[in-house]
Order: structure tokens, then sequence, then C-alpha cells
């Protein structure tokens, strides 16, 4: 019969540091990446409303346009910063997902749009049609 500490080391862990924590990739964020996080999306959160509050830009375009720029920008800030989305995490499957999601947005966004543009341009009355009805 043999000694039962002769098989410890057949079934060993393989990483005896892991105690159970499987690690994908992914790492959770120091107060420095928070905090700078954080200032960022305070930053781009502040020049918008003071572009807004102050007309600093006449143009009611341009000024939605600038405001949807900072608003992507602190989509991205939140993505990497607080959701620690990178390559590495998931083996880079996050990232695919939100790519995948986001091409899946944009058609349904442009599609909608197409369909209601159409949809007015073709179903709407021409303006000297309604001139001639009693």
């Amino acid at each position: 019969m043999a000694h039962p500490d002769t098989h410890k080391g057949a079934h060993a862990h393989p990483n005896p540091d892991a105690h159970g924590h499987e690690d994908h990739g992914s790492t959770h964020g120091s107060l420095r990446e928070y905090t700078v996080g954080f200032l960022l999306s305070v930053v781009l959160t502040a020049i918008p409303f003071w572009l807004v509050m102050t007309g600093a830009i006449p143009d009611k375009q341009t000024t939605a346009l600038v405001i949807m720029a900072f608003a992507i920008v602190q989509i991205v800030v939140h993505m990497i910063y607080f959701l620690h989305m990178n390559t590495k995490s998931e083996n880079g499957w996050t990232v695919m997902a939100l790519i995948f999601t986001i091409v899946i947005v944009v058609i349904a966004l442009s599609g909608s749009l197409w369909v209601m543009y159409h949809l007015n341009h073709n179903m709407m009355p021409m303006s000297h049609d309604m001139s001639q009805m009693p």
C-alpha cells in the first residue's frame, strides 16, 4: 500500500497562488485610474455645459455637433477607465462585442432614419396640392 503523501504532487494545483480565482486578463483599476477617469468625465461634462449656457457658439447645429463629439469621447473614457474594456480583458471578446453592438446600432439607426425620410418625402402632400383642396 502506498503512503498517502506519495500522490500529493499528482493532484496539486498547477498554480498554487490562484486560490480558485481565474484571471481572464482583466484588471481592476487603481485609485489613480479612477481619479483620472473621474476628472476627465467632469471636464467632458463641464465644457459642453459651459458652451450651452454661455452661447459661445452661435450656430445651434454646430453646438449640437460639438456636444455629441464630447459625448462620444466621454463614452470612450467611461469604457476605458470604469468598465476596464481593452483588448486584453476576456481575450478581446468584450471589444468584439462592443464593435458588433456599434455596427448593429448604426444599421438600425441609419435604416430607421432612411425609412422615416422617405416616408415623409413620399407620403406628405405637396404644398401646391393643398391650395387646390376645397
